[in-house]
């Protein structure tokens, strides 16, 4: 058998270094739990950053998937398919949008609601010939794309990676001020995440989402909302902007729409946003494909049916109020909706790595990012039981690291 060390030794002799994982292999899965290849059982409170959200290798999802792909898993969009269209419907009437533009990954999603918005900016509100500019936040987090990373404020996302694509103005998170003041006739869409996941699980003042869609009619913007890691039931919803009583003019969505077995997205739109997009002007080749539409059809079938927005919300705030009530001296700050949470560690307690590194060997895996804030987003159907444990870990693990 090949050991652990023996697999990172290959990955590390063969693959880019473009990630730093947490020093575990995973060759088995199966709900919230996974193993590597020695027999070690560990929970996953991370979910491939919330693409499973379903769990590891639900059986509904599986089963749907194997029962696609003895009919037919890739026709192209050059031909209709008989999946696509249900799947659209179901699609768009879960998240309360017209129509919608399947793709695969969340950054192309993303780039089709860019495009989306920048021609709907041409077509239908008149700015002048690529002058078009779409107002973003600082420490935002939409993808890896060139045109993507180029409006990205994290230097280990774009540097050296330049000229990057003009027509992106940055604002502050969470200031409705500043981005009233930053929009010009030439605006045509806020591109923007309800949460802002990889800056470290920032959620915005109450009230944030509201002001900002009023701004936006008001001025006759489009609100683009990056749904990617926060939608299909992550906070207690099953979109976050659901929490403010909105709706937007784009929606972004992706990883949990695969069921964590198949890359699935789209962007969602107003028809008469999307209607600027004509025969020619986008596609994919494998976005739409039938055996995507299988599996993400019965993806939303298990959060719907298996309520895993209320389990979300409720045993979200049971893990907030846990680790709020610990009061741990080194603990800036807990904060987080629904199942997706972060810690905030003071300065003086040094990066975070270290407690990740500790709670991988007691049997969490789970990721720092940005220096002092660990990411906590176990798949949403954990049950109470399950979570209490791992709080135990974790208060555990910070009280022998950080005394």
């Amino acid at each position: 058998m090949v050991s652990s060390k023996e697999y990172m030794e290959i990955e590390k002799t063969y693959g880019a270094h473009n990630y730093h994982p947490i020093p575990v292999v995973i060759s088995k899965a199966k709900g919230v739990w996974v193993w590597d290849p020695e027999g070690r059982k560990y929970m996953d409170m991370l979910s491939s950053y919330s693409a499973i959200n379903q769990g590891h290798r639900h059986p509904r999802i599986l089963k749907a998937m194997k029962a696609q792909m003895k009919r037919v898993t890739l026709t192209s969009r050059a031909f209709h398919n008989d999946r696509l269209p249900m799947f659209l419907k179901k699609l768009t009437e879960v998240a309360g949008m017209d129509v919608a533009l399947p793709m695969n990954t969340g950054a192309e999603a993303v780039e089709t609601g860019i495009k989306i918005a920048r021609r709907w900016g041409y077509v239908k509100k008149g700015v002048p010939a690529n002058k078009a500019e779409i107002i973003v936040c600082t420490e935002n987090f939409h993808g890896r794309t060139t045109t993507i990373v180029g409006f990205s404020t994290d230097p280990d996302a774009n540097e050296n990676f330049g000229p990057f694509t003009p027509g992106f103005v940055h604002i502050p998170f969470d200031d409705v001020e500043a981005f009233r003041k930053a929009i010009t006739p030439n605006t045509v869409a806020f591109l923007v995440e309800p949460i802002q996941g990889e800056a470290g699980v920032k959620v915005p003042k109450e009230g944030y989402l509201k002001k900002v869609r009023e701004i936006c009619t008001k001025n006759n913007v489009l609100l683009a909302l990056d749904e990617v890691q926060t939608g299909f039931a992550r906070t207690g919803k099953m979109f976050a902007h659901q929490h403010e009583g909105i709706k937007p003019d784009l929606l972004i969505v992706g990883k949990a729409l695969g069921g964590g077995v198949y890359p699935v997205s789209a962007a969602l739109a107003r028809k008469d946003v999307m209607e600027v997009i004509t025969p020619g002007s986008h596609g994919s080749t494998f976005g739409g494909n039938p055996l995507a539409c299988a599996v993400a059809s019965e993806a939303l079938d298990v959060l719907i049916e298996e309520n895993l927005a209320e389990n979300a919300s409720v045993l979200g705030e049971h893990f907030r109020s846990e680790l709020r009530a610990f009061n741990h001296p080194m603990i800036k700050e807990v904060r987080g909706m629904g199942l997706l949470n972060a810690i905030e560690l003071k300065p003086d307690a040094g990066p975070a790595r270290p407690i990740t590194e500790a709670f991988k060997a007691n049997g969490i895996l789970a990721k720092e990012t940005h220096v002092h804030t660990i990411r906590f987003a176990p798949p949403l159907t954990i049950t109470k039981k399950e979570i209490d444990w791992a709080l135990r870990v974790i208060k555990k693990v910070i009280a022998q690291k950080l005394g």
